[in-house]
């Protein structure tokens, strides 16, 4: 009976009826709400970005702009829309044109299926109740990556209609890093599915109400959470415009009005990736303990505000490891995408499936416990034993690359410099000597040559 009622209570599909029954006046003032709240939080976050920045790193950040240089953001605006609109000559410029809004406005959509409240709470605007959400979709997270999806488009189209190299490469970037590191998030998102039942955002902030799931699913909160600055391109993870090698990546010949919808669509992304991981794993509007314990916490108007401030502690992360951590190179960014990342995640998906099958035919709680700890022991011992033979082939082929004679290797063999392979080392490179040593060889060789002359004459 408890198995039944288990199976019936995931096969369920979240009610979403209260969606679609407001009047045309009200979707368009939340629609226009949604809108503002994101492009306020960006402004805010741009100016907290850099005073959070200049408090870290001792120094003052921005402090003409305004009263405590509150108003940077809007001074950064306005000087883009001043400066000159340049457009390369050899650039496709429908494609140059069209890339900023394919970048900005997918990011712009995926506020819509966020809830600022709950579902079965409404609330009163302008004597109308209604919920505090757009709208919700039996689906809401697939639509959600089917945004950002749609929003690498922007930057592959930026790089390559530049018609210039280091845009390219960044774009390349960009799709490769994009890919790799939507799969882990993808894998993520699915182990909250399968423990809420539901693919909607009002439906999965309702499964968090015992406890949120960043304490019951805490590897897919970890995933997550590195893999949203990986697809926010922010750093230690902006390979895409990384001005150590790539000068600026896709946005390197943008200015003024386009570089500014650039900028403005990694802050709004930022955003909401932020808000998504309030949803997914922070239990979205919910109040934090102990305010959780108030009655009235979670009605009315007051879920808007915790989940304002669980964005706003969110986005302080993002400002946090800005500061704190250097930027990675590209090779170990894609192997901890593809290498750790993705098998980790798979092996979490199907331990989260297991114990959502067991608990809905009925077993123990004890019972659950010792069969996931016994396949993952077992799990172990075999990635032990599988590392344990790959040492030792790797042993032997170290060995075998010791008794063979090493070749000469010639960096410019093919024309062109190339990087040795293992096992291969460069020649030295030949080194002008000092000064000091220089001086000291030509006495050298003018008290030898002396030496010389009093021999000859001697012997004469």
């Amino acid at each position: 009976m408890r198995a039944e009622t288990l199976a019936q209570g995931l096969a369920e599909e979240t009610d979403l009826s209260m969606f679609g029954q407001d009047p045309f006046w009200l979707i368009l003032i939340k629609a226009v709400f949604c809108f503002a709240f994101l492009l306020g939080t960006v402004l805010i976050s741009i100016v907290m970005e850099r005073k959070v920045l200049g408090w870290m790193q001792l120094r003052i950040g921005p402090n003409r702009a305004g009263p405590w240089g509150m108003l940077q953001s809007l001074a950064d605006g306005v000087k883009l829309m001043f400066k000159e609109d340049i457009i390369v000559k050899g650039a496709d410029k429908v494609l140059y044109v069209l890339a900023p809004m394919l970048a900005t406005i997918p990011a712009l959509m995926a506020i819509a299926v966020i809830p600022f409240g709950p579902a079965d709470d409404p609330v009163s605007i302008f004597g109308t109740e209604t919920v505090l959400q757009l709208t919700d979709l039996p689906v809401a997270l697939l639509y959600v990556l089917a945004t950002a999806a749609i929003a690498v488009y922007g930057t592959v189209l930026a790089g390559w209609s530049s018609n210039s190299t280091y845009p390219l490469l960044g774009g390349v970037r960009a799709t490769a890093q994009i890919i790799s590191y939507e799969v882990a998030m993808g894998l993520s998102f699915a182990a909250v599915f399968l423990y809420s039942g539901s693919m909607s955002t009002s439906g999965i902030v309702a499964a968090q109400e015992d406890r949120w799931f960043m304490v019951l699913l805490p590897v897919s909160f970890l995933i997550y959470m590195v893999a949203m600055v990986g697809e926010a391109h922010r750093p230690p993870f902006d390979m895409p415009e990384s001005e150590g090698d790539l000068v600026g990546g896709y946005l390197t010949e943008y200015s003024s009005i386009k570089f500014a919808f650039f900028m403005m669509s990694e802050y709004i992304h930022t955003v909401t990736v932020s808000a998504l991981m309030v949803t997914l794993f922070l239990g979205g509007w919910r109040a934090p303990a102990p305010l959780s314990f108030w009655e009235g916490a979670n009605s009315g108007w007051w879920p808007m505000l915790w989940f304002t401030v669980k964005l706003v502690a969110v986005i302080f992360f993002f400002i946090w490891i800005r500061a704190s951590l250097p930027r990675v190179r590209y090779d170990q960014f894609m192997v901890l995408g593809w290498k750790v990342l993705i098998p980790i995640a798979l092996v979490w998906l199907m331990l989260v499936a297991t114990v959502r099958a067991m608990q809905n035919e009925g077993y123990d709680f004890q019972d659950v416990v010792m069969w996931v700890a016994g396949g993952v022991l077992a799990l172990l011992l075999v990635s032990l034993v599988v590392d344990f033979l790959r040492d030792r082939s790797d042993q032997r082929e170290e060995a075998a690359r010791a008794d063979e004679p090493e070749e000469p290797f010639d960096p410019m063999a093919g024309g062109y410099p190339v990087p040795p392979l293992p096992g291969q080392t460069l020649p030295p490179v030949p080194r002008r000597p000092s000064r000091a040593r220089r001086s000291q060889e030509d006495g050298a060789e003018e008290k030898a040559a002396i030496t010389t002359e009093g021999k000859e004459g001697d012997d004469a």
